[in-house]
């Protein structure tokens, strides 16, 4: 079986950070991503929040992760991580490539965006309904859609999105939404955008492609027709752990729980990003999360 010293699952911001910490101490690792390296913030247009850096793209900002932990002479690789069985030496981590043997693993897999679970929505993925605004966006050029959420990355992907949709509507269950200031007074201060308060989608509808979606108000019960083309979904998301079973302590919301070395309850075992009990998941707090998980993970591995 292959051995190494460390393990890192996940390619992102938290991976990729704990790769370079993990690679500048001298470990011996590799970094394991079923898809893109870079990860979720691939998918974001602009970032405004990135320290030095008043406006970036994710795409950018994925790249110079890559980038630096690739100069330094890290191992990738692409494989999807079916499991994981904890030992008193090492971990044996199982993966689509086979199996590699660990002294420390370090889980950084993120969280994907949640599912609305209303009718239409599966059948339509694809069709008009959408998860990723930068990726699908220019498909709706002088096109009428709707963004479903309230937070932050709703509301700036709502912004991103009146670029090229004549309309877009955001439906957010409350009547103000959770967002910061600033993109909050930006998305209502922008003419093409229409809220859509106190409303939940009930069904979204159409055969082939999106034709539009029926909201139910919270506090009437009124429901409504809003005809459209396309519908982006932010609202939310949950721990992309489906290979990790009951191997540590997580929330009830599925989280992992860690403590302040970022150790799960299996000794050796960590996890830094998105994908842990935060609460905060941002690029620079996932980045701050691989730098202590890996220095963590080397003084485990040392002994220290």
């Amino acid at each position: 079986m292959e051995q190494k010293e460390l393990v890192i699952i996940g390619g992102g911001p938290a991976g990729l950070t704990a790769a370079i910490y993990g690679k500048r101490a001298g470990l011996d690792l590799v970094v394991l991503e079923k898809g893109s390296f870079g990860g979720q913030i691939l998918i974001t247009s602009e970032v405004e929040n990135w320290p030095g850096q008043t406006m970036i793209s994710g795409t950018d900002i994925g790249k110079t992760f890559h980038d630096h932990a690739e100069h330094l002479g890290c191992e990738f690789r692409r494989a999807e991580v079916t499991g994981i069985t904890p030992g008193e030496g090492a971990h044996v981590v199982h993966t689509s490539a086979g199996d590699i043997a660990a002294k420390a693993v370090i889980i950084a897999t993120g969280a994907a965006f949640r599912r609305l679970g209303c009718p239409g929505e599966a059948t339509l993925t694809g069709a008009g309904v959408s998860y990723c605004a930068v990726c699908d966006g220019a498909f709706f050029t002088d096109e009428e859609v709707a963004v479903i959420g309230g937070g932050n990355t709703a509301v700036e992907e709502a912004c991103y999105l009146t670029r090229f949709a004549s309309k877009v509507y955001i439906v957010h269950r409350r009547n103000e939404f959770r967002a910061d200031r600033v993109p909050s007074e930006r998305a209502l201060s922008n003419p093409k955008i229409v809220p859509v308060w106190d409303s939940v989608v009930e069904s979204i509808n159409g055969t082939e492609l999106v034709e539009g979606i029926t909201v139910r108000n919270v506090k009437t019960g009124e429901t409504s027709d809003i005809p459209l083309a396309g519908v982006f979904v932010f609202v939310g998301t949950v721990p992309q752990l489906d290979f990790l079973g009951d191997v540590c302590r997580r929330t009830d919301g599925g989280w992992i729980e860690t403590d302040r070395r970022l150790q799960t309850s299996v000794p050796g075992i960590f996890a830094a990003g998105d994908v842990r009990d935060t609460p905060l998941r941002q690029v620079v707090t996932a980045a701050g999360d691989g730098a202590l998980a890996a220095m963590s993970a080397y003084h485990h591995i040392v002994g220290g």
